[in-house]
């Protein structure tokens, strides 16, 4: 069993004067967190014909307005 090590609560050598440091912000990137993101992973076989961002959402944009203009009006 290995003994546990011991630590000082301020592991910090003593000449750094932690007042100095200004221009920290706490929180900065929280509403970049908070909103995730929307990632989706494409099979190998889909990649070859979409090799970029772009080319997946004009693709998808096209497949919107087929679906759109397709859809026969309720009655």
């Amino acid at each position: 069993m290995k003994k546990a090590i011991k630590r000082k609560q301020n592991d910090l050598r003593s000449e750094y004067d932690l007042s100095e440091l200004k221009g920290a912000v706490r929180g900065k990137y929280v509403d970049r967190y908070h909103a995730g993101t929307n990632l989706i992973l494409l099979a190998p076989d889909v990649v070859k014909y979409f090799p970029d961002e772009k080319s997946v959402n004009t693709a998808l944009r096209s497949l919107i307005h087929i679906v759109k203009t397709s859809r026969q009006p309720a009655r």
